[in-house]
């Protein structure tokens, strides 16, 4: 599936152009097949192991401040709606990563089918990444919306993880029937000082490439 959805990204990426790539296993295939096309781009990546293949495929790798603007970037997510609203908790680089879907003029989403509910069903955590001055007072507004806050740890560091920009990273829970207006929810994260920002992807992809055993879909909306 994950090579099925990589194999249909590749129609939307044209050739000398500037494109964005998270992480994980659906973006390394479409990176081998970036090079069996023998397409002429550049690529922008949040991630250091996405980064390293791309320069092993002799794909050229630009800094991300040194763009503000790509053709298209394509990345995974944990769970998305059919309207596009996205969740992403596990890497801990959804700051990184809304830059470069910011700059880009199509944000693709490649998923298989279970990871796509009707609407945001909440089953991971928001993370949030904050300033260190920032945990209390954080944990008690998000405790306020709803949210139980847990500060992220990790069995390879002794102590709480620290996110690429040296600042904490805070895992919320929220129950989905609690959540009336999803819309308000990123807004009110989004509003207490010290969050630099969230993992809920709110009006930011464009498409979605969705893989199942026998077919791929496209779910699509105007941005």
């Amino acid at each position: 599936m994950k090579k099925r959805c990589a194999n249909e990204a590749l129609r939307y990426i044209k050739d000398n152009t500037i494109i964005g790539l998270g992480g994980g296993s659906t973006i390394s295939y479409l990176i081998s097949f970036i090079k069996e096309a023998g397409l002429n781009i550049e690529v922008v990546t949040p991630s250091f192991k996405t980064a390293s293949l791309c320069i092993e495929n002799g794909l050229k790798v630009l800094p991300t401040w040194s763009v503000n603007k790509i053709s298209v970037a394509f990345d995974g997510c944990d769970e998305v709606d059919e309207n596009l609203i996205a969740l992403k908790s596990g890497g801990g680089i959804h700051t990184k990563e809304k830059i470069i879907a910011t700059m880009a003029d199509d944000y693709i989403l490649l998923v298989d089918e279970s990871k796509v509910v009707k609407r945001l069903e909440f089953k991971y955590p928001i993370v949030l990444e904050i300033l260190p001055e920032s945990k209390a007072l954080v944990e008690k507004e998000v405790k306020n919306l709803g949210g139980i806050p847990k500060m992220r740890t990790s069995p390879s560091k002794d102590g709480i993880t620290i996110s690429d920009n040296g600042l904490y990273l805070i895992d919320v829970e929220f129950n989905k029937d609690d959540i009336k207006d999803i819309s308000l929810l990123n807004d009110n994260l989004k509003k207490i000082v010290g969050v630099l920002d969230t993992s809920l992807f709110y009006n930011i992809a464009t498409k979605a490439i969705v893989a199942s055993e026998d077919k791929v879909r496209l779910i699509e909306v105007e941005r």
